[in-house]
């Protein structure tokens, strides 16, 4: 049994296990029934599909688009696709071209056996595996060879709009200290049906991500990783409507961390949860083959919900998510489960509160690489009390182990960060990593004392929330509210019209082949 500085009885521990492990049985039951518009596109890239028409549509958008309008997608993309290469001889990325330039119809071809149509597309599928696995090793080998810092990764964020001027910032951050850098979205990309092509220079609060952005930062990460002697991990988002096309292109080009959480779509972007759901299981199981560690979103429920009367939520989720990460195929080493230090600076104890539940989430999740998110909802503008909530932020991370730092930012509630303000978060952060490095070994927590009793509350009352999803299921816990307060409709909100019923012909071979790895 696993010692616990908290005293939590793991017999609880492992019965929240066991019901999260039901409530996402039921989920991937519904699941496997069904493929989404978004799918059947990421398998279009898979298979080497690129490039936009003459209205800048994207191709996979294209042949998806023309099997959607003939109402066949339910046999799958590959089962056409594969057909045409049986029938015309031409790869498909020339059959996408003719599609979509020359309003070529491959329904309407002569149609082979399954057999046949599987062993057309199998080099294909072959192709995309071995670029994936050539990306991983060239991970592997900076890993190996230049090495990485230490734990908690120092992460910190990029959002110019600009490809070209998230690489000087990123650049001036991993030689400042950082590990991750993050290049976050432009704001309203998890909200369109299509990935962007190119590289782009407009955005709002953010950078499209784009295969070729990807290409472009990966590309200057590792220049400045040789340079700085050690690999710099590159983060990007495939939340929202885009999910798996997102995370194989991120697979493609070597990204290292990415944003993938359903509950975060379904709750905080009104994306329809039974699309949603269907496109995180393959994103997962996409992210969980290249190597990728997943982030989840459970930080934000706090931003809606009181941070100390609800932490039981955030709790509950990770359960939830461990469980469907694991149905991915997504080892617990790539699970960045989310949480955050989000209670009310006027709260009394706060920090013993906070203290508590940062440990009990390490305890409960041994092996997660633990996402841990900054003090936002409580930020003011004031840089000097903010410098002081962030440290009290970093204190607790250091102190009990988490493996992601989001840094906090002191103008968190002015602007968009300076390169001065990332130093200044990373200095900060440096400082207290070194200087408290082993207090979590040194320290112990009173017997019974408000930090244990506050941890075994939040693990009753998550216990608790999952049973009562398990009653009903997970689609009918979003109806209800259950999460972060926000009650979502089941036939309702963004890309239902997208998702479509498996027909007899359906088949997907990169799932086995990428959870059998």
């Amino acid at each position: 049994m696993q010692e616990s500085k908290l005293n939590l009885d793991f017999t609880k521990v492992e019965k929240a296990k066991q019901v999260s492990k039901n409530i996402a049985n039921g989920v991937q039951k519904f699941v496997e029934d069904y493929t989404s518009v978004s799918v059947e596109r990421t398998l279009c890239r898979l298979i080497g599909i690129n490039g936009v028409d003459k209205f800048e549509v994207p191709l996979p958008n294209v042949v998806i688009d023309s099997l959607k309008e003939k109402n066949v997608l339910g046999e799958g993309v590959l089962f056409y696709i594969g057909n045409a290469i049986l029938e015309t001889g031409l790869t498909p990325q020339k059959i996408a071209e003719k599609i979509a330039f020359e309003q070529f119809d491959m329904v309407s071809l002569k149609i082979n056996s399954t057999e046949e149509i599987q062993k057309a597309i199998q080099p294909y599928i072959t192709e995309s595996i071995e670029k994936i696995n050539t990306r991983k090793n060239r991970r592997k080998d900076y890993l190996s060879t230049i090495g990485e810092g230490p734990k908690p990764y120092l992460y910190v964020i990029v959002a110019t709009g600009n490809i070209y001027e998230d690489v000087l910032q990123a650049e001036a951050a991993a030689r400042q200290g950082a590990d991750i850098i993050a290049v976050i979205r432009t704001t309203g990309q998890s909200l369109l049906d299509f990935v962007p092509y190119g590289a782009t220079t407009e955005g709002f609060g953010g950078t499209f991500a784009t295969q070729e952005n990807f290409r472009i930062m990966r590309t200057a990460l590792d220049k400045v990783g040789e340079e700085v002697g050690r690999y710099i991990r590159l983060c990007n988002y495939c939340s929202g409507l885009c999910m798996p096309e997102i995370a194989a292109m991120g697979a493609l080009e070597g990204l290292d961390v990415m944003l993938n959480d359903a509950l975060y779509g379904i709750l905080f972007r009104d994306i329809n949860m039974q699309r949603t759901l269907i496109d995180q299981y393959f994103s997962r199981v996409i992210n969980g083959f290249a190597g990728v560690i997943i982030n989840t979103g459970e930080d934000n429920y706090l931003t809606t919900a009181d941070a100390f009367e609800e932490a039981h939520t955030v709790l509950a989720s990770d359960f939830i998510n461990e469980q469907l990460a694991l149905l991915a195929g997504i080892p617990e080493e790539q699970m960045g489960l989310g949480h955050a230090f989000e209670m009310d600076p006027e709260l009394e104890n706060g920090f013993l509160y906070e203290l508590a539940q940062a440990q009990m989430t390490r305890e409960i999740f041994p092996k997660a690489p633990l996402k841990y998110m900054p003090p936002t909802k409580f930020m003011t503008g004031n840089i000097f009390r903010g410098q002081i909530q962030n440290a009290l932020f970093n204190e607790i991370s250091i102190w009990t182990g988490q493996g992601i730092q989001l840094l906090g930012m002191i103008t968190e509630a002015v602007h968009t960060p300076f390169m001065s303000d990332r130093y200044l978060a990373i200095e900060n952060a440096k400082y207290i990593f070194n200087s408290m490095k082993n207090i979590g070994n040194e320290v112990e927590f009173k017997q019974d004392g408000i930090i244990q009793k506050r941890a075994k509350k939040v693990l009753d009352d998550a216990i608790e929330i999952l049973e009562n999803i398990d009653k009903v299921g997970l689609f009918t816990a979003l109806e209800k509210g259950m999460f972060a307060d926000i009650k979502r409709p089941k036939n309702g909100g963004k890309g239902l019209a997208g998702v479509v019923e498996k027909g007899s012909y359906y088949f997907n071979p990169f799932v086995e082949l990428m959870k059998n790895r």
